[in-house]
């Protein structure tokens, strides 16, 4: 018994289950799951570029007869939803799983969304474990499955499941003997004629999948009181059976297709019926539309956000306790850039220059906060680049403030190639800065193409930005060292006012968490040359404070990294180095 996260329980049941290659790109809360799968014996995982290019990977290492898992966020489906649905059509050689991590409650995204609506419109199963133990069964049963009905399978985790330990029994791993790839156009290559009969074929398949549905041992009907019975999945199961201990509950391990003949039978079974959903209608929408009749909750679930027992107590009109307030005149705790971080000196020089500023996914996002308030957007991976170029095209006739893209290194190979490409073909102008910082920092620092690191150790190369980018058509390319604030300053002033052509900008140095690649300095001290000015304080770094009695700047030593960011503000000399 070991106690484990859904991700590495996922992790731990593919490689059971003879599971050979993993693929993805990482994305909080699935990010663990392929960092796990690495450390295996006998195993090939890699990073890809983007989620598109992981999935096309494994239909490829699928076609070939290797079992193949691919891990990505829910926003991460969005990106290889076109591989996806063509992968229902062509259907699998090896088995294949696709991990797809929800985050309701957005503790980590741009948005809120449900994978299981992927399952839907693409006609894939989706199964949907509520710990860890049933992540490790699911994962490790998924791959017979898909080979079984020769499609893939997708599991939805959510971040509760991708991040609680509980209790799990891991076992040895059964070798999977690759199957012998055989030349089949009819089912691999999915031009008009061919896509026809798989279509006609994915109808059969999907029969068999919807009679194994109503089978399913991963559906469980625990028979409690008669008087209720809920229908639920996933976390949102453990919530229900702490809130509402007596009441019947059908769990649905398989949340697409469902099992229809087992819900009407449970809803015979039981008085009252409800379905409780997280962040979405799922469940409850679709058991309505097999016509089984639902009844109302006295009270109402939220919307949005991640469920909790109170919810759902308070929706059934139970007693709970009073939450406990918390104190008054406690600090605020705001994220904030690092101390050090490099992307702050180019946040503050945007701002400087009044620049309109299209931003991206990833820690450089935080720029939006005060007392920077740099970014006016961040939409997703790669929409920074063009959507500057839309405002260029709407702005292009009127007098306007520079408009500028600010991008990171791993989000610039995910999805700003072709955005920067689109813009340069299309003779756009305007500025891109990417923020080179050696890293993927948001997801954990982990290796892209622009580091040159991959996620097993081996040796490979180093994407050349600065070459990429001019052969992408851009001339004006130059290399700044964005802890230099007057050369930061004097690159954004010449590419901004260079309004007749396309400029980007690499501001290149590693993040101040890389250990391996940044130096840590002797701290800075405040001497009595402080007049209290603020200018320190207007970075925002979380190692300056101002005193609240002498309303001079203070630098917390134990914080500060050395960076000397703060130094070159002050006006009055009044930051030293210790």
């Amino acid at each position: 018994m070991e106690l484990l996260s859904g991700n590495e329980a996922i992790a731990q049941g593919a490689w059971e289950a003879g599971c050979s290659i993993g693929v993805g790109y990482p994305g909080t809360p699935s990010t663990e799951t392929l960092e796990s799968f690495a450390k295996k014996e006998g195993v090939y995982a890699e990073w890809c570029p983007n989620e598109k290019v992981a999935l096309e990977v494994a239909v490829g290492a699928s076609a070939a007869g290797a079992r193949v898992i691919a891990t990505m966020k829910h926003v991460g489906v969005n990106v290889a939803a076109d591989p996806l649905f063509t992968a229902a059509y062509t259907g699998v050689g090896g088995g294949m799983l696709v991990l797809a991590a929800d985050d309701p409650g957005m503790h980590s995204s741009q948005n809120e969304q449900d994978s299981r609506y992927y399952a839907l419109a693409a006609r894939i199963p989706i199964i949907e474990p509520s710990d860890s133990q049933e992540a490790l069964l699911f994962a490790k049963d998924a791959f017979g499955l898909s080979e079984e009905f020769d499609i893939p399978f997708l599991m939805r985790s959510t971040v509760r499941v991708s991040h609680a330990k509980t209790p799990t029994e891991p076992s040895g791993r059964t070798e999977h003997v690759r199957k012998e790839y055989v030349k089949d156009p009819s089912k691999w290559v999915m031009m008009p004629a061919y896509a026809k009969g798989r279509r006609i074929d994915l109808d059969a398949r999907w029969q068999r999948l919807r009679e194994w549905a109503e089978e399913c041992p991963y559906n469980t009907v625990e028979m409690r009181d008669t008087a209720m019975g809920v229908v639920c999945s996933g976390a949102v199961y453990q919530h229900v059976r702490d809130a509402l201990p007596n009441a019947s509950v059908f769990k649905l391990g398989v949340t697409w297709p469902l099992p229809e003949a087992k819900l009407k039978q449970f809803r015979e079974d039981v008085d009252k019926l409800y379905c409780i959903d997280e962040a979405s209608p799922f469940i409850s929408s679709h058991v309505a539309a097999l016509g089984i009749r639902i009844d109302e909750m006295p009270g109402s679930l939220p919307p949005y956000g991640e469920l909790s027992p109170r919810a759902i107590r308070i929706a059934f009109d139970q007693q709970v306790p009073e939450a406990e307030q918390a104190q008054p005149n406690l600090p605020p705790r705001p994220p904030a850039l690092c101390a050090g971080c490099p992307h702050r000196l180019v946040f503050k020089e945007l701002v400087r220059a009044k620049c309109i500023v299209t931003g991206d996914i990833g820690c450089y996002t935080l720029g939006a906060l005060p007392p920077l308030s740099a970014l006016d957007s961040t939409v997703d991976m790669g929409a920074s680049i063009s959507m500057a170029h839309g405002f260029e095209l709407a702005l292009a006739n009127e007098d306007h403030s520079p408009v500028v893209a600010v991008i990171g290194d791993s989000t610039f190979a995910h999805s700003g190639l072709t955005s920067l490409l689109n813009t340069a073909y299309n003779q756009g102008c305007g500025t891109v800065c990417i923020l080179d910082n050696r890293t993927t920092g948001m997801t954990g620092h982990q290796g892209n193409p622009v580091n040159g690191k991959t996620l097993q150790g081996r040796v490979t190369r180093e994407l050349d930005l600065e070459a990429v980018v001019t052969s992408l058509g851009v001339d004006d390319v130059r290399t700044v060292n964005p802890n230099d604030m007057k050369a930061t300053r004097e690159a954004i002033k010449e590419a901004t006012q260079a309004t007749d052509r396309l400029s980007v900008i690499v501001f290149r140095s590693p993040c101040v968490l890389l250990r391996d690649s940044f130096v840590v300095q002797n701290p800075y001290y405040i001497n009595a040359s402080c007049t209290g000015c603020g200018s320190c304080i207007s970075l925002g770094c979380p190692a300056i404070a101002k005193d609240a009695e002498t309303g001079s700047a203070t630098i917390d030593t134990s914080s500060c990294v050395g960076c000397g960011q703060c130094a070159q503000y002050c006006g009055f000399h009044a930051i030293e180095q210790s």
